[in-house]
């Protein structure tokens, strides 16, 4: 897909989405944005099927598959360097989070507590297997396949698909809160430019989108223990 005025809209719609979701979701419960953020893992994955529709659509319409779109081949690498990529992944999303709120609330380390908040066990269980799979797929889809392969200059190619890839994340909860959004931005950006970068620079999509998926699979068993657990999550709020 070449880059052209569609790739505008497609770089900054899950931002669109997740803040349409959470404002909707607080219209019609008629609660605060703040009682809602402990909901965000099944928004979320809700909002990823969304994003795989629209992926769907792009390309249908650039007649593609998905694997041609994020230029998934057969030769994928070692995987002595795939475990490599991926505990760099690993160190650069931890780290980038403890020093975000390093930056922004004066604590290291540092995890705001909603992220890990309780949800009805059984919801817990079920997003274990949906949301760090949808993820996965939809924000390499977007962020990957049409971001990044839709620019030619190394550093647009990079730096645009890396900054809206990290400025989600901003609205994963949707808090107007000027230091939750700046926490939340800071933490991913050093992830997802090293992402884009390696990406453009030809790593293999398939230790991209495992690192992603282990990430994501940590953060849903850390919802599910707080859920089944709900004293672990009380103790921790009150540290």
């Amino acid at each position: 897909m070449k880059c052209n005025k569609k790739i505008w809209f497609i770089l900054p719609v899950r931002c669109l989405l997740f803040l349409t979701a959470f404002s909707f979701c607080s219209l019609i419960t008629r609660r605060n944005l703040t009682e809602l953020t402990h909901w965000w893992s099944m928004l979320a994955s809700v909002i990823n099927v969304i994003t795989i529709g629209i992926l769907w659509a792009i390309c249908k319409h650039e007649k593609k598959t998905y694997r041609e779109l994020i230029h998934y081949g057969k030769k994928q690498g070692s995987s002595l360097k795939g475990a490599l990529f991926i505990i760099i992944m690993l160190l650069l999303g931890v780290g980038g989070m403890y020093a975000a709120g390093g930056l922004c609330y004066g604590e290291f380390p540092y995890l705001a507590p909603m992220m890990i908040a309780p949800v009805p066990p059984y919801l817990a269980i079920f997003n274990i297997f949906m949301l760090p799979l949808t993820t996965t797929i939809a924000e390499d889809g977007i962020y990957l396949g049409c971001g990044v392969n839709s620019f030619t200059s190394k550093w647009e190619a990079v730096l645009f698909p890396a900054f809206f890839y990290a400025l989600q994340h901003s609205f994963i909860p949707t808090i107007f809160d000027v230091k939750f959004i700046a926490y939340r931005f800071l933490s991913f950006l050093p992830l997802t430019i090293w992402i884009c970068y390696r990406y453009y620079k030809g790593a293999p999509i398939s230790y991209i989108m495992t690192g992603h998926w282990i990430l994501n699979i940590a953060t849903t068993i850390q919802i599910a223990i707080t859920s089944f657990h709900p004293e672990a999550f009380a103790a921790l709020i009150k540290q």
